[in-house]
């Protein structure tokens, strides 16, 4: 009984999404703009659409406040108006020469939404006031 065995073929990697220069410029871009696109909408409050749980009821855009809705919800339009424009931001990003692309600082990719927080924070806080009376 004779075993043989092998060598393993060594194959060239193929390209990967991870590897593209333009995949690395958007998901930068996108990373950085995100956070600071959301605290403008957020601020401004644009949202995309209006949801109302309490009716199961999506709307386009801003919604005032209805007689025995419930509580609307914004959240879900600002993220929605945040993932478009920064997708948008990171798509022109791609368009950019990768020798502009490749001098955009790492570093930002934390700090903008570390500097986020404290905003997001803030502006949750008439909230929570709101529910410790009740």
């Amino acid at each position: 009984m004779s075993t043989t065995t092998t060598a393993p073929v060594m194959t060239q990697p193929t390209s990967s999404l991870a590897r593209s220069s333009k995949f690395r410029a958007f998901a930068i871009t996108f990373s950085i703009s995100g956070p600071v696109i959301y605290c403008v909408i957020q601020h401004l409050n644009y949202p995309l659409v209006t949801y109302w749980p309490a009716i199961e009821r999506l709307v386009w855009g801003l919604e005032a406040a209805r007689p025995n809705s419930g509580p609307n919800m914004l959240w879900y339009g600002w993220t929605l108006t945040t993932i478009i424009i920064a997708a948008a931001l990171g798509i022109v990003a791609m368009l950019i020469p990768e020798r502009i692309t490749k001098k955009i600082p790492l570093w930002l990719v934390w700090v903008f939404p570390i500097l986020a927080i404290p905003y997001v924070v803030y502006s949750l806080m008439y909230w929570w006031r709101l529910a410790a009376r009740q």
